[in-house]
């Protein structure tokens, strides 16, 4: 068993397996009331069983046993500012099954409540919930580790004529009552609990596929569905590079727009944010990287969160892997190497602490969140490309695989990923192990020297037109990319305010609809001093709560030459951080807190 340093659960004396959840959800309190039951595997000499909380009320526990349902013991543990306290349960002899009877608090982290006027449809409130990476423990007393793995049923009971989803399958059948609608779900196969889910809303429902539908608030549906109409064409690809498809269903969920990720991989019910309703499709590739946590992450999960690169490294390989099947060979080089300018920024952001630059994280005593980073992204997706160089792409396909057969359904550290290299790719030639160095990818600092090029010419066009831009300000007029896009702001250094004033008339970028240029714009054009893109960055800010965009653009504005910035950040961030979730507010507090102190 894989100790997590981020949790309290002793599994190996007694574990979770199969979780009955039955809640009230009051929506005019913000919280969420009923019980928790545990189905347990027991050891013979365990005495307790210990389950993580955080901002929970437990109004009682009850061991159900062999001699009927019993009163046991409990207590709440010191309370730990990331970790939360420990709930340590007394066994009772022949203890089958633990019951725990709760609520939460209504600012748990891990639930977000918004008001009627924060949706699409402007008339009635909407909850979503966010687990990963220790939050189900705000909402969910359980063993809160990426290695405990559980299957689970609940019942959930909402008031307002609202619907109700899950990372579950729903029952057809939804029951009216007078604590109103009553909706049951089932989730047969064994997931960590980072990936149960919530929602409820004004939602409605598209199929379109056999085994793929989209939900969103009705005012959305049209363009969502829309949007991800390819998603069966997406779920084949996929299964034709790494296997069958193992979930049943993959249904996309568009959330209002304070949700802080791009998307999040929930099983059977992918949660995704509206920036990426482009009108084009050109964002799609985020919906790619979701489902291809089908295989990395949701079917074979990173024991701990210090291995974290074997989720998010392994899925944004078979993304790239994707896109190039779908898309063209050259679609994914642009995204290779724009992430390759990326990995490298990020890298030489943590040169004062290099450790945060190796696979393997180092993680204990701090927030999970801090190693949701480019290295365990994009250093991971590397280490995997640097093996499919060296041993060739039908052998490493093939040993994929066999990874995903071989590991479904189960956990896995970094130290099982080395032995199987070991295994199953190289035990025939030593040579090549040598060649590889994997200690300097895990444990090493930085991108290690034999790290795959990028791309030499895969910019070529852009690289011109950005030097035609920087020497006279010849605006670009070729039909780009999202990724063409990116790296022409990136590498541009404008003579003056005028050229990007000119650039902006041309190209409309404060006007764009696809969010990953606008964003990029507005951090760009802040950077060299277009001061008078501060309006459109606030009306960005304030209706976008997607981290990725908020952190560039915040860092951006405080920096901005030429005005009070950090005046400007702290005025703009008062009137957006209500709409935040409380993990992008975790991160801008410290980012515009800093700034003002």
């Amino acid at each position: 068993m894989f100790r997590d340093p981020h949790s309290a659960a002793v599994p190996e004396q007694a574990k979770t397996r199969h979780l009955v959840l039955d809640l009230t959800i009051d929506m005019d309190a913000r919280v969420l009331r009923g019980t928790a039951t545990w189905d347990m595997e027991i050891a013979e000499d365990a005495e307790v069983a210990i389950f993580d909380t955080r901002g929970l009320t437990i109004h009682g526990v009850k061991a159900l046993t062999s001699r009927g349902a019993l009163a046991a013991p409990w207590t709440l543990g010191k309370d730990d500012p990331i970790l939360g306290r420990a709930l340590t349960v007394d066994l009772m002899p022949k203890t089958k099954a633990i019951e725990i009877a709760y609520s939460t608090s209504p600012d748990a982290a891990g639930l977000q409540w918004l008001e009627p006027s924060q949706t699409a449809g402007k008339s009635k409130p909407f909850l979503y919930s966010q687990a990963q990476a220790i939050l189900a423990r705000t909402f969910i007393p359980c063993q809160d580790s990426p290695g405990v793995r559980i299957t689970y049923a609940a019942t959930l009971r909402v008031g307002g004529g609202l619907e109700a989803v899950m990372s579950a399958i729903r029952d057809a059948k939804v029951t009216d009552s007078a604590e109103g609608r009553m909706f049951t779900f089932s989730q047969p196969h064994p997931i960590p609990s980072y990936l149960i889910a919530l929602a409820v809303g004004d939602l409605a429902k598209r199929d379109v596929g056999p085994r793929s539908a989209v939900w969103a608030e009705p005012a959305v549906l049209d363009r969502a569905s829309t949007e991800f109409s390819e998603l069966e064409r997406m779920i084949t690809v996929v299964e034709g590079l790494y296997g069958p498809y193992a979930w049943n269903r993959f249904d996309v969920l568009v959330l209002p727009p304070s949700f802080p990720f791009g998307g999040m991989e929930n099983p059977m019910m992918t949660f995704v944010t509206p920036t990426l309703l482009a009108g084009d499709k050109s964002l799609v590739n985020v919906v790619v990287h979701e489902l291809a946590h089908s295989w990395s992450g949701n079917l074979v999960t990173n024991a701990t969160w210090n291995d974290f690169w074997l989720n998010e490294g392994f899925t944004v390989y078979l993304e790239r892997r994707a896109v190039e099947a779908l898309y063209g060979v050259a679609t994914a080089e642009r995204q290779w190497t724009n992430a390759r300018r990326a990995l490298e920024a990020t890298c030489a952001g943590m040169k004062n602490h290099a450790w945060d630059t190796y696979l393997r994280l180092k993680l204990e005593g701090r927030d999970p969140d801090d190693g949701m980073t480019e290295i365990a992204y994009e250093k991971g997706a590397l280490f995997l490309r640097r093996l499919e160089t060296e041993y060739g792409r039908p052998v490493f396909d093939a040993f994929l695989k066999r990874w995903f057969a071989d590991h479904a359904f189960g956990p896995v550290s970094t130290d099982e990923f080395i032995g199987c290299v070991y295994d199953h790719l190289c035990g025939s030639d030593p040579d090549k192990l040598m060649r590889l160095d994997m200690n300097r990818w895990i444990d090493g600092a930085g991108i290690p020297n034999d790290a795959p090029p990028a791309a030499s010419d895969v910019f070529a066009s852009v690289e011109r037109a950005a030097a035609a831009f920087n020497k006279s300000g010849v605006v670009p007029t070729d039909p780009w990319s999202t990724d063409e896009w990116l790296r022409f702001l990136d590498v541009i250094e404008p003579r003056n305010v005028d050229d990007l004033r000119a650039l902006d008339a041309a190209c409309g970028l404060s006007g764009r609809g696809n969010a990953e240029v606008l964003a990029r714009w507005i951090e760009t054009a802040l950077r060299h001093g277009m001061n008078d893109v501060v309006p459109v960055a606030e009306t960005f800010l304030v209706a976008v709560g997607r981290r990725k965009y908020l952190k560039p653009i915040y860092g951006a504005l405080i920096a901005a030459p030429g005005i009070d910035g950090k005046k400007e950040a702290r005025r703009i961030y008062a009137r957006a951080r209500p709409g935040y979730h409380a993990i992008s507010r975790a991160t801008l507090d410290k980012i515009v807190g800093v700034a003002a102190s």
